[in-house]
């Protein structure tokens, strides 16, 4: 009998999609964005059975500089009142290794979307220690954007990158 993937839901407290990109050799500019939602069908059995989508609120860019994230989220970047979201779906993924794996799929940001590739550990999964009925996962992914693929060119004016590294550290609970 075959195996069903598990439904989970983003925790969205738990949950960091963090950025840097380099600010003309200085320094790594680093952010992340605080609204993530999000849905992953997971096959423990067969990952390549698995699927995730994930959206960001492009307007809750957090760079630790509120300035800079009203630049950042304004029309020469983010254009996050054209383009409120930033979504993530996967295509396919690949299995590298135990509790590893690749997750590629189409990102789609300021109205440009482009294939990435995540390189993915899931770390574990148990319920919490106080409520043995919730159940949680959790990963973590990392992988590097061009941010002119996605027509972000204002960020080489500005210093900026253009490749922009990503790392992601997830939890999820299980919905039965």
């Amino acid at each position: 009998m075959a195996n069903a993937a598990d439904l989970y839901s983003v925790h969205e407290d738990h949950t960091w999609v963090t950025f840097s990109v380099s600010h003309a050799g200085w320094a790594n500019a680093r952010g992340m964005f605080r609204n993530v939602t999000g849905e992953i069908n997971f096959d423990k059995e067969d990952v390549a059975n698995s699927s995730v989508a994930v959206t960001l609120d492009a307007a809750s860019l957090d760079t630790n500089s509120e300035q800079r994230d009203r630049d950042m989220a304004g029309p020469d970047f983010l254009n996050s009142v054209e383009f409120p979201q930033i979504t993530f779906e996967s295509t396919r993924i690949e299995k590298t290794g135990d509790k590893m794996g690749v997750v590629y799929g189409d990102m789609t940001m300021v109205g440009v979307t482009r294939e990435i590739a995540l390189d993915v550990i899931w770390n574990a999964e148990f319920p919490l220690p106080w409520d043995q009925s919730t159940v949680k996962t959790g990963f973590s992914a990392t992988g590097q954007i061009d941010g002119t693929d996605f027509g972000l060119n204002s960020l080489v004016d500005f210093g900026l990158g253009p490749v922009i590294d990503i790392a992601i550290d997830l939890e999820a609970i299980r919905q039965d």
